[in-house]
């Protein structure tokens, strides 16, 4: 495995009795670009590493005060300890590898240490050892503020969310991820990509509903020049761009049924062959997917292939919507306002009392989504001090008029004197999706116009 800049940065702390052996280690991995500390013993390096929280512990195993053993039967009971790396002495092995076994250490090297050998296992080990600091910081960052990455949380819900994401992230598990729109998918899936040992890879998203067919292979596969006209170039495809990393597939659900078996092969043998191409070549690449339809549905009506579903759905996420989760409402709007603050140079502090009821008040069909476009509407408005009722004309109170909440029927569109046409279209598009659950190709039958439209409706909404 190459050595990266990653584990290059990572802190090493090198435990032994012997001056020279220790000073010696010291310098040679340094010269190597880690950052060093030493300890003379097993309880040195306890006291050590408070201030020095190492990544990666290069212990000898016969010390005097607390060996070898004690040191990593202490660091193995702490659960999160450094990863660890044993040097035994010539005729030690087999304690070694019983250490390796028992106590969880990483690998044992034999004195007199091979320079190459112990480079290799520290940046392997480094590696390691960086993935598991930087989880169990998001993981302390969940607890304390319900946050995972750009996710926000505190509900039951959403905690379970969170969970879910932390346990997959670690796999090369295919996930899908499903929930209405604007509910925070691809949210979802960076944070499964971020916590995984891919992160330093790419993470490519493409969203499968907003390109013609005929275009969706060459998005996902890549083209020779010359393939077809207008091919100039060769063009990498997304399972290219994502090697290393994550590829998400953004409205799976909305896939032509003739691209889906294409990527269903690519799936089972982990090989691309670009559109025009003759030869195949292995990819090493993490597919995740979402959908806001109900794919179930769609495996009746034939628009999804049950292989596919099944290939792809190893581990599902559900997201909630925003609405089964009010809890969350004002924290997610409160985290909006820091953010639109930095990007339009804002300096809103507060979130009225009034404003505050009438975001927990709304149903919030377009979900988080619509919440952030409220939010920046409203500190632009305000510009700064608080948000009042008045920032919110023309977003939340146009929408709260154009659809209204009092009607006893749950099928009826009630609109207010006064309302625009455009009101009144959006108010009965979002109320077609909300009656279909959110799927889109039954909406758009219901409504009488193509799936393009529905799409740039949806587009021209902000949804």
């Amino acid at each position: 495995m190459p050595e990266s800049q990653e584990s290059n940065a990572a802190r090493v702390l090198i435990v032994d009795d012997e001056d020279d052996q220790r000073s010696g280690l010291a310098s040679l991995v340094s010269s190597w670009g880690f950052t060093v500390e030493t300890a003379r013993d097993g309880q040195d390096a306890l006291e050590k590493l408070q201030a020095f929280p190492a990544q990666v512990v290069v212990t000898d195993l016969n010390m005097p005060r607390m060996d070898g053993f004690e040191l990593l039967a202490k660091l193995s009971a702490d659960g999160n300890g450094p990863v660890s790396i044993v040097l035994t002495a010539f005729g030690s092995i087999e304690n070694a590898l019983k250490t390796v076994h028992d106590l969880g250490a990483f690998w044992f090297l034999e004195k007199p240490i091979q320079a190459n050998a112990l480079k290799v296992l520290l940046s392997r080990a480094a590696a390691q050892g960086l993935l598991a600091s930087k989880t169990a910081l998001l993981q302390r960052e969940l607890s304390g503020r319900g946050v995972l990455e750009d996710l926000i949380g505190l509900s039951p819900a959403m905690q379970e969310v969170f969970s879910l994401i932390r346990q997959v992230a670690a796999s090369n598990a295919a996930v899908l991820i499903t929930g209405e729109s604007g509910t925070g998918k691809e949210l979802a899936a960076r944070a499964i990509h971020k916590l995984s040992p891919r992160s330093g890879g790419p993470f490519v998203a493409v969203n499968c509903a907003a390109m013609p067919e005929t275009l969706m292979e060459s998005e996902l596969f890549g083209h020779e020049k010359g393939s077809f006209t207008g091919a100039l170039q060769r063009r990498p495809g997304c399972f290219e761009l994502a090697h290393g990393g994550t590829l998400l597939l953004d409205e799976i659900g909305d896939m032509p049924i003739g691209t889906q078996a294409k990527l269903l092969r690519v799936l089972e043998d982990s090989c691309v062959r670009r559109l025009g191409g003759s030869q195949e070549f292995q990819v090493d690449t993490r597919v995740i997917a979402s959908t806001n339809r109900e794919l179930a549905q769609s495996l009746k009506e034939g628009h999804m292939r049950e292989d596919l579903y099944y290939r792809l759905n190893v581990f599902h996420i559900h997201l909630p919507s925003l609405r089964e989760r009010p809890r969350d409402i004002l924290p997610i709007a409160e985290s909006l306002m820091a953010g639109m603050n930095r990007k339009h140079d804002c300096k809103v502090v507060n979130i009225d009392a009034d404003v505050r009821e009438k975001l927990d008040r709304y149903p919030w069909p377009g979900n988080v989504r619509e919440l952030r476009n409220v939010m920046e509407s409203a500190v632009i408005l305000a510009g700064e001090g608080s948000i009042h009722a008045s920032h919110l004309v023309g977003t939340l109170e146009g929408r709260g008029g154009a659809v209204s909440s009092a009607s006893n029927d749950p099928n009826e569109v009630p609109l207010r004197v006064g309302s625009t046409v455009r009101d009144a279209e959006k108010a009965l598009i979002l109320k077609t999706l909300e009656h279909t659950g959110n799927n889109k190709t039954r909406a758009a039958k219901i409504l009488d116009i193509s799936l393009k439209t529905l799409h740039n409706k949806l587009k021209e909404y902000d949804f």
